[in-house]
């Protein structure tokens, strides 16, 4: 071996063997409220930890969030424990929203060795969406209202919405609905504007998307609670509190701190005034005193 090529390979074993600097990385779905959730969970925690904290962001829905936490490339993202109970551990959820939270974490540590944290303040229901002319129109204001005008209007879902225990299934059942053709699928961020455009003539969307009102839409009311509950909850990779041993008290006191009204609010920031998401949260954390100076 030259001398070059003895440099070349002693440099490379050398920054191998340099200790990465840990870090958190925190991941979210693909739409606005995960955005501004992740990054949230990201500004507080580099607070707190006194460290940096990476970002994956835009990581489609629930089942590839779940399948990077497993893997390791991501150590937490805030999930749904509605969506939890549902879409990963296969069961169906009950009305109360303690039961839930509890069953999902006990057996989210069993299953997955997951550490399930106390929810975040809100319930982000699922929510069918109409616009507020068409719903005033046919004077619709829940969705048991909804099936004798069902075979005229067209239907825009999300992707995992189709094949959810708590999603297209089980709805169009519970309120005996037939639409006018086949759902059509889309990126949930797509949902608001296929609506707007008229593309679609109902969405089913979410009760904290802040286009709702700004858009003059009509969530129309889950008269049957059809939707379990959905309280927002970070989920979290044991390792994490072996990088930063403070986080498991931090999220303790972030606990309850996020309104479905304050969460509406960072949305429509985002989604309506075209803010960056990072300023919102910043703002947020400055206004609840959740930051350390």
């Amino acid at each position: 071996m030259d001398r070059r090529a003895f440099l070349s390979s002693f440099l490379l074993l050398a920054a191998a063997c340099v200790p990465r600097q840990a870090a958190i990385t925190i991941g979210s779905k693909n739409f606005t409220e995960q955005l501004v959730l992740g990054e949230l969970l990201a500004q507080y925690l580099e607070s707190v930890c006194r460290q940096r904290v990476q970002r994956r962001f835009y990581l489609a829905g629930t089942y590839i969030c779940q399948q990077a936490l497993l893997a390791g490339r991501i150590d937490l993202y805030v999930e749904y424990t509605g969506t939890a109970l549902a879409a990963i551990l296969k069961q169906h959820p009950s009305g109360d929203a303690q039961a839930v939270y509890e069953q999902v974490k006990q057996q989210y540590r069993q299953k997955f060795n997951l550490d399930v944290m106390p929810p975040l303040g809100f319930n982000n229901s699922f929510a069918m969406v109409m616009r507020g002319d068409d719903a005033r129109r046919l004077g619709v204001s829940t969705l048991s209202q909804l099936a004798p005008f069902a075979p005229g209007l067209r239907l825009g879902v999300g992707y995992e919405f189709l094949e959810r225990q708590d999603g297209y299934k089980g709805l169009v059942s519970t309120y005996g609905l037939k639409f006018a053709e086949a759902p059509r699928v889309m990126d949930l961020g797509l949902l608001y504007r296929a609506l707007q455009n008229k593309s679609v003539d109902i969405v089913a969307g979410n009760n904290t998307d802040g286009l709702i009102a700004a858009l003059g839409l009509v969530v129309l009311q889950d008269d049957k609670h059809y939707f379990p509950p959905y309280d927002a909850v970070p989920i979290v990779r044991p390792q994490v509190f072996q990088v930063c041993p403070t986080a498991r008290l931090a999220f303790e006191q972030l606990a309850g701190r996020i309104t479905a009204d304050d969460m509406r609010q960072m949305n429509y920031a985002v989604d309506g005034e075209k803010k960056d998401a990072a300023v919102v949260v910043r703002e947020f954390l400055a206004a609840h005193a959740l930051t350390r100076g």
